[in-house]
């Protein structure tokens, strides 16, 4: 028999994620509504989650995230989080592609690598977790500053020094700024044998539940093998894996039901992985 829900413990949560920003004041009807909770109930879930710091409210009665989510997210190691939740299914993915998978974030200018899977005999990458490489040549640190606010991704443009890496390296700050424009649009970005002239590679972002960035994830191979067939074929499979490990993070109930099937005779193809991420067929491997 399957254990009991708290469903006490359900609501709190599920009005706690009504906020959407950090700095957002609402009033107890707004959560309610937004939470999809009765006025009356929603406001005394919320006089509770006042009453242990959960919330706080302001002078004119409005509710914001309290300190005590603060002082919990000192508990967790974010880098650490994104790797465990992410593992099996950049593997998955490593596997199926034949080539090796990276996932990174932006660390004060920067693309840190917190996880990789895979291998690729025809271009070794030698590259490790823990590890940085630059933003503006990569295709990680061009999904990455894709996802910064205008102001902050002008300080980057204005403060940075675009060097040269190879003949392909975007330099001029103008292209630069509507290279990013272009990766904004359409969601997904190529390094175009930017860091090494025989590399060619594509990244798309890991999302949050509410569509913000969080990290992102990448492919590369040797540049005479990326086809734009196999550019797409690439990046609709890592847009489905992003998709499993922002849902892998944030789910709000449940084991994750996003897992490809070993390579070999029952793998997919990347344009048939939409299937196993919709419908959240499990492989044959244990979770």
């Amino acid at each position: 028999m399957a254990t009991p829900k708290n469903k006490s413990v359900q609501k709190a949560f599920k009005m706690l994620r009504a906020f959407h920003e950090p700095d957002e004041w609402l009033t107890s009807a707004e959560l309610s509504r937004r939470a999809g909770f009765p006025e009356a109930s929603g406001y005394r879930l919320i006089q509770t989650l006042l009453e242990i710091g959960a919330v706080i409210q302001d002078g004119r009665g409005r509710y914001g995230p309290g300190m005590l989510l603060i002082s919990l997210s000192r508990y967790v190691a974010h880098d650490r989080l994104l790797q465990s939740a992410a593992s099996t299914i950049l593997e998955d993915l490593a596997a199926e592609l034949d080539l090796i998978v990276h996932m990174g974030v932006l660390e004060d200018g920067m693309v840190t690598y917190v996880a990789k899977a895979g291998r690729n005999e025809r271009f070794n990458v030698h590259t490790k977790v823990g590890t940085q490489l630059e933003a503006y040549c990569s295709g990680l640190g061009k999904v990455l500053l894709a996802s910064l606010p205008l102001r902050e991704l002008e300080a980057f443009i204005v403060e940075g020094d675009l060097v040269a890496l190879t003949p392909n390296t975007i330099t001029e700050p103008n292209a630069f700024r509507a290279e990013i424009e272009r990766v904004r649009r359409r969601g997904w970005a190529i390094d175009n044998c930017e860091i090494d002239s025989d590399l060619r590679c594509v990244a798309v972002p890991v999302r949050d539940s509410t569509g913000r960035t969080i990290a992102a994830i990448s492919s590369s191979d040797c540049a005479g093998l990326m086809s734009e067939e196999r550019v797409n074929e690439i990046r609709e499979a890592l847009t489905f894996a992003a998709e499993a490990i922002g849902t892998q993070v944030f789910r709000t109930s449940g084991p994750s039901p996003f897992r490809l099937p070993a390579a070999g005779p029952a793998a997919v193809t990347p344009a048939r992985a939409r299937k196993y991420y919709e419908v959240g067929v499990g492989s044959s491997r244990a979770h």
